[in-house]
């Protein structure tokens, strides 16, 4: 995402801003990147707004993950949402190579990382526990699209446990095959719905599912 690009804001109060992040994009900064970030496009958004603003973050998404990111304006509002993290609906689609057997399911596996940041199904003593719920939405010969509700929030966890059930993400070339029939991998954060900590009312923020996932099943 050029700099020069508007931040794509789905919501914005003075507590929180939430975000459709692009693919292709880092959350936070990394020791070989600290300005093409999202969180340093909304650290400049909100400075131009009010020099005295603040951004925290809540949660990430993989660099290759698009879809719906939460920043938090002040500690307090940081403190509540992660602590209550495990509590908000948080949905995912993805498109799988192949099909895949059954039309809904649970997968819980122990993932642990290796000291280069590879995560891998371990077991109870060495990894912390994973379960992702998915259900299908469309296939054909060729790929499944997927519906994903995650439960637990570990490090690519949706990735590492489609990979093991036989059916990785498209574009997924960490835990996938190196091919990218649409030059990014398919995986989306499209939905989260959780209640507001200040005005305790529910916030539901919901985007569409990019065309060329669309695109692959037709």
């Amino acid at each position: 995402m050029p700099k020069k690009k508007k931040l794509e804001i789905l919501y914005e109060d003075k507590y929180l801003i939430i975000i459709n992040k692009p693919e292709n994009l880092l959350t936070v900064s990394t020791d070989k990147e600290k300005d093409r970030t999202l969180f340093h496009y909304v650290f400049e958004y909100l400075k131009k707004k009010n020099k005295n603003n603040k951004v925290f973050i809540v949660h990430r998404l993989d660099k290759d993950t698009s879809g719906i990111i939460v920043f938090a304006k002040d500690l307090k509002t940081k403190s509540y949402l992660q602590n209550n993290w495990t509590k908000f609906k948080k949905g995912y689609v993805a498109v799988v190579y192949g099909s895949v057997l059954n039309k809904k399911g649970i997968l819980k596996e122990y993932l642990a990382e290796t000291k280069t940041h590879y995560t891998y199904i371990s077991n109870k003593n060495n990894g912390k526990l994973a379960i992702t719920e998915y259900e299908k939405i469309l296939e054909n010969r060729k790929y499944t699209m997927l519906s994903l509700n995650l439960k637990t929030g570990r490090k690519n966890q949706i990735r590492v446990q489609l990979s093991n059930m036989g059916n990785p993400i498209v574009g997924d070339k960490k835990y996938g095959i190196n091919k990218n029939p649409i030059r990014r991998m398919a995986l989306v954060a499209n939905y989260l719905e959780f209640t507001h900590p200040v005005t305790n009312k529910t916030l539901s923020i919901e985007i569409d599912i990019p065309d060329s996932f669309v695109n692959l099943l037709n």
